[in-house]
């Protein structure tokens, strides 16, 4: 299982979204989501984290909160879990990312953008200001066809 970390940056009724429209072979393709990647050897979620929204946004955080673990399974790819933060306080000029354009989408128009079924249950999640929550998504192809969170099935 991969561990990787993606980042909700909120400004005001804002999120820095991530078009991924650059990258080939990318199982995000055309989808919007937070920033973040993969960890490198040895790092901790917040190393990951802050390490990978420098990369992709050119910003560092300086005030961010780690929000719950999501646990992604699929048959078509390697498993995830994948520890979701949001962000709401950096320096630094933003940039271009070389994984698809970033761009400042309001929280009510993000929900007609392309994404991931399951991220509407945790961006849910997130707006609701949830404590550490705990979340599996279990996809066949891209159909989520299993939810559960804190360890109990959400009707989906």
């Amino acid at each position: 299982m991969l561990n990787t970390t993606l980042c909700y940056l909120e400004r005001g009724e804002q999120y820095l979204m991530l078009h991924r429209v650059k990258k080939k072979n990318d199982l995000n393709h055309d989808k919007w989501i937070g920033v973040g990647g993969k960890f490198l050897e040895g790092e901790t979620p917040e190393e990951c984290v802050l390490r990978e929204a420098k990369e992709e946004t050119g910003l560092t955080l300086e005030n961010w909160r780690y929000r719950g673990l999501v646990t992604f399974l699929s048959d078509t790819w390697e498993g995830e879990y994948m520890h979701l933060f949001t962000a709401d306080r950096w320096t630094g000029e933003q940039i271009v990312c070389n994984e698809g354009d970033l761009q400042w989408i309001g929280k009510r128009e993000l929900r007609k953008m392309p994404l991931w079924r399951g991220d509407h249950i945790f961006l849910d999640l997130l707006e609701s200001d949830a404590p550490f929550f705990s979340l599996k998504l279990r996809y066949e192809g891209e159909a989520l066809v299993e939810a559960a969170l804190n360890g109990k099935p959400l009707k989906i």
